[in-house]
């Protein structure tokens, strides 16, 4: 199951809106065939791993890390392909909580003769999938924040310059996230200060995508910005309200640059409908990489699904140096958000903090895709 969850991450940044998956076929003690999901619409994990095993594959067990499908999508049901081949037995991770597969496929298998061991690497696998989970049950992308700040809690300084706050190896690391990313938002305030790209610039990481998405209430986005001019501008999105100007929104649609018109919320655009809208483009995962404004309306939203805090060894101090959270703040200590199942890496210098911030009033709403919900600690030195 191991190696069934090591190959189904190969296929990260290029199944969505499906999961990544990882299939192993072992006989007599023998590896006789592998796969793994490489490709939204193309075949499935247990697919390659079967078809590399041919018949090999009779009496054979097979490991993969979520239910097979017993669906007809775009491909045919890898149950069928699994019961025709003569596989004895299926280890799996975790069921698949799509209501057209959820314990069918098992119940398919058994019903077959075929011998079924579920929860193997359940939280694992829960894990690596916490994206198509969400976005399968609820229709909601999964959304990630990203900031850097020093070691006194500052992303930029108090004349806004804010590169760079990490080092290479981090910076590379982000680039990593993007690439897993189908869309990366941002505020105006960003684009405006820094004139970002917003693409993936890392070699053996290359594939189109993934969307820009600018969030501009009164469609400040200059027509000679970069998420526009350096690369297709049909995949930039303006997040945008009808306080925007219709030529001005005329100007961008003229450009390639898609114009989503969103209902308003504080004077600033509705962050819920911006969300479900990517959802139903089939955007499943998404990387903020705002300023402590955009971020922390998200967080008031009960938005935020995850958080990648670089800290780096650096000191900036200013009353006015900007946070990676702004906004109004809370009152009491107690009121404060907990943030979960810590994990740290260090890249040279820089230290990566990742967590789950609390949801107010819903904590539990996500302890499908994210496994037990308990607090978990683990540090990586």
């Amino acid at each position: 199951m191991w190696m069934a969850l090591d190959l189904a991450r190969r296929g990260q940044g290029r199944t969505s809106p499906n999961p990544v998956v990882g299939a192993v076929l072992v006989k007599d003690g023998e590896v006789v065939g592998t796969g793994y999901h490489q490709n939204a619409g193309g075949p499935h994990a247990e697919i390659f791993a079967l078809e590399e095993a041919g018949n090999r594959a009779r009496g054979a067990t097979l490991y993969v890390n979520l239910e097979p499908c017993v669906h007809y999508g775009k491909t045919p049901p890898c149950v069928d392909a699994i019961i025709k081949a003569g596989v004895k037995k299926v280890v799996i991770a975790t069921e698949d909580p799509n209501p057209e597969v959820r314990g069918k496929g098992i119940k398919k298998l058994r019903e077959n003769g075929i011998r079924v061991k579920t929860g193997v690497l359940e939280e694992k696998a829960l894990r690596l999938n916490e994206v198509f989970f969400k976005y399968i049950q609820t229709g909601m992308p999964f959304i990630t924040v990203k900031a850097a700040m020093t070691l006194d809690g500052k992303i930029a300084t108090s004349t806004g310059e804010s590169r760079w706050i990490t080092g290479e190896k981090a910076r590379k690391y982000v680039h990593k996230l993007r690439y897993y990313a189908d869309g990366i938002v941002v505020g105006i305030r960003t684009v405006l200060a820094d004139d970002p790209l917003l693409t993936v610039r890392l070699e053996g990481y290359e594939r189109k995508g993934p969307k820009r998405i600018v969030v501009d209430s009164k469609a400040s986005l200059p027509l000679n910005a970069r998420v526009i001019t350096a690369s297709d501008p049909t995949d930039t999105i303006l997040a945008t309200t009808e306080k925007a100007p219709l030529e001005k929104r005329k100007a961008l649609a003229e450009k390639g640059v898609e114009v989503l018109v969103l209902p308003e919320k504080n004077d600033r655009v509705d962050l819920k409908a911006l969300m479900k809208a990517l959802g139903e483009r089939k955007m499943s995962n998404i990387l903020v990489e705002g300023g402590g404004t955009l971020n922390y309306a998200l967080l008031e939203e009960n938005l935020v699904d995850k958080l990648y805090i670089f800290i780096a060894p650096l000191l900036i101090g200013g009353a006015k140096a900007q946070t990676p959270l702004a906004g109004e703040g809370i009152k009491s200590i107690k009121d404060a958000r907990i943030v979960r199942e810590i994990e740290l890496k260090q890249f040279d210098g820089d230290l990566l903090l990742i967590g789950y911030p609390e949801k107010r009033g819903d904590q539990n709403i996500h302890r499908y895709y994210r496994g037990t919900g308990d607090s978990v600690v683990r540090a990586i030195s």
